[in-house]
């Protein structure tokens, strides 16, 4: 992984603003990533890896999890998120998407869906 990869200084304000306002998806996400609780792994939540802040990032399995809300079903931030995921596969970074209503609907499934990426 490049150098200076993590969590650029010029974002740390943003990221704090991300971190103390989430939406009602990644709360429910985060309680159940947290503390090491989804096979013991360590997630971090609103980091930034390159010039992007993810949502979720496991370091040991260089795993982004992203949840996405109505502002991603249109072709331009759709477009968007797809060269953002480019840029941070040329880094060997994973990313997998999720919608908002599949954390509120289909919880287990969405953690299954994450474990899953642990064993690639």
């Amino acid at each position: 992984m490049a150098k200076n990869l993590n969590n650029k200084k010029y974002l740390k304000g943003f990221r704090k603003e991300l971190r103390n306002n989430p939406t009602k998806a990644e709360s429910m996400l985060w309680k159940a990533l947290q503390r090491k609780q989804l096979e013991g792994r360590k997630f971090r939540r609103q980091h930034s890896l390159a010039n992007f802040i993810v949502d979720f990032y496991c370091p040991t399995e260089k795993l982004v999890v992203e949840l996405d809300g109505q502002e991603h079903n249109n072709s331009i931030n759709q477009e968007y998120d797809t060269k953002r995921t480019q840029k941070l596969n040329a880094y060997g970074i994973k990313v997998v998407r999720f919608e908002n209503k599949l954390v509120f609907e289909q919880m287990d499934m969405v953690l299954d869906a994450i474990k899953q990426e642990f064993k690639k």
